[in-house]
């Protein structure tokens, strides 16, 4: 069984792909369904708004559990089962709603399908490293997220599609497939055998997260940049809509700029870093999306906006790539799951409070000043990186 050479060549690597990009597809799906579903039952964005939470809470809390489970049983067969299980819940929502169409099945069983997809995607970070050698895991994880790029732009189209032409039921039953499909796939792939721990606890992850030096400093900076621009795309939506009036069209059009910034990104990354190594990689891109940042508060019209849109997100989808392929060069596989999970908790939950204080200081006193303190505060980090272990990597 070969794992090293072309990527493209290794067929386990290729299945990985394509079940991923099927998952990541309906993912993007949901988006898109699930809201519009509880908007036709209820008419209420407040109901939409408390669907959204719920499930943000679902996936934080299974993210104290999720590595333990991971670690402890074979990684192939939990993406088999987290698929399985959102087939099962997403197909029973248009049966539900065709018989009877009201939303409260929508608080048990979306939630409960977050708490699979938080399973699924913490596994599927320990089994990259099993499929290809550690030379290629930077590589391999830059076409992923490039492919993952270009689902999560088509999925909410498709699914705006499907849902204009079907109602919002016949888009969801239509995600519910894509998991049947992955799983059916995921049964094909095998991995380099790994020796499993028995002990160490859920708090292990942790342990050896913040114990190394390099990673405990990635996760600090990291959970700032979380926190300062979890609430960017609310803001460029508010301005464009509210400042300069421009249609929904042209709001999907800048932010569609974003994710040709993060392919770009995807398949440069590599060379990037095997040019510059881990750290000045991950500080420079850092500096760069906080300079995009900072001129999009100067930026006057709708394209200066998506330019530097496509460049942030470029400049983010490379330190993101390095930040989680260090992390799973470096993670002994036993531990993977664990650490993937506690880095996710801490990384994230900042966010909500972030993305809240950033949306109600912008009420008040704009946007423009807001995201120039955003931009500031990333080139900040990137600063604050010269001094720390991440310049000294040398990985």
């Amino acid at each position: 069984m070969a794992f090293a050479g072309d990527l493209y060549k290794n067929k386990n690597f290729v299945l990985l792909l394509g079940v991923q990009t099927l998952s990541v597809l309906g993912d993007a799906f949901s988006t898109v369904a699930v809201p519009l579903l509880a908007l036709h039952a209820t008419g209420s964005v407040a109901q939409m708004g408390v669907l959204t939470a719920l499930t943000g809470v679902a996936s934080v809390v299974t993210g104290t559990f999720a590595g333990g489970i991971v670690d402890r049983f074979d990684r192939r067969r939990v993406l088999v089962v987290c698929d399985v299980g959102r087939f099962l819940l997403y197909g029973l929502i248009p049966v539900l709603w065709w018989v009877t169409p009201v939303i409260w099945p929508l608080y048990v069983i979306v939630p409960l399908a977050a708490v699979l997809g938080m399973v699924f995607n913490v596994a599927y970070v320990t089994v990259l490293p099993s499929i290809v050698d550690p030379g290629d895991i930077t590589r391999a994880n830059g076409i992923l997220y490039g492919i993952f790029a270009v689902a999560g732009v088509a999925g909410p189209a498709l699914a705006g599609v499907v849902s204009g032409a079907f109602g919002p039921a016949a888009a969801i039953g239509l995600d519910s497939v894509t998991f049947l499909v992955s799983a059916f796939g995921l049964r094909f792939i095998r991995l380099r055998p790994y020796t499993r721990e028995k002990s160490g606890g859920r708090l292990a992850g942790a342990r050896f997260l913040l114990g190394n030096p390099v990673l405990r400093t990635m996760t600090i900076l990291l959970t700032a940049l979380i926190f300062l621009t979890a609430g960017l795309d609310d803001l460029v939506v508010f301005h464009l809509k509210q400042n300069l009036e421009q249609p929904d069209a042209v709001v999907g059009y800048v932010l569609g700029a974003g994710a040709i910034g993060t392919i770009i990104g995807s398949m440069a990354v590599a060379r990037v870093r095997g040019r510059l190594g881990f750290g000045p990689t991950w500080l420079w891109s850092t500096a760069l999306a906080g300079l995009a940042v900072t001129l999009i508060a100067l930026a006057p019209g709708v394209a200066g906006i998506g330019a530097l849109m496509a460049v942030f997100s470029l400049a983010i989808s490379v330190g993101a790539i390095c930040s989680m392929s260090l992390r799973q060069e470096i993670t002994p596989a036993h531990l993977l799951g664990r650490v993937t999970a506690a880095f996710w908790t801490i990384h994230f939950a900042l966010g909500p409070a972030g993305a809240t204080l950033a949306t109600f200081t912008a009420a008040g006193r704009g946007v423009a000043p807001v995201v120039a303190v955003m931009g500031a505060g990333l080139v900040l980090t990137a600063v604050g990186g010269l001094f720390s272990p991440v310049r000294r990597s040398g990985l």
